[in-house]
């Protein structure tokens, strides 16, 4: 699952992973909210962790500044 493009621009998985994370869910909740297979979503935390769209706590990911500008122009684009 590519969670960012190109154009550095988040799928819509993504945006609502990311959503999801803005809460603080653990990623078992995330993949209830999302719909998707908790494997897809651990996939997706490494990617949107190293593209610096979320980060590892000890409390679990968070979705970063760079992550909430990212849904912004998600939300912006559709």
């Amino acid at each position: 699952m590519a969670c960012v493009n190109a154009r550095g621009e988040i799928s819509e998985s993504a945006r609502q992973i990311l959503i999801a994370l803005l809460e603080g869910a653990p990623l078992s909740q995330v993949a209830v909210h999302t719909e998707l297979p908790l494997y897809r979503i651990r996939s997706a935390m490494r990617e949107l962790g190293a593209a610096g769209l979320a980060v590892e706590t000890a409390e679990g990911w968070k979705t970063t500044e760079t992550g909430r500008n990212a849904i912004q122009g998600a939300l912006a684009r559709a």
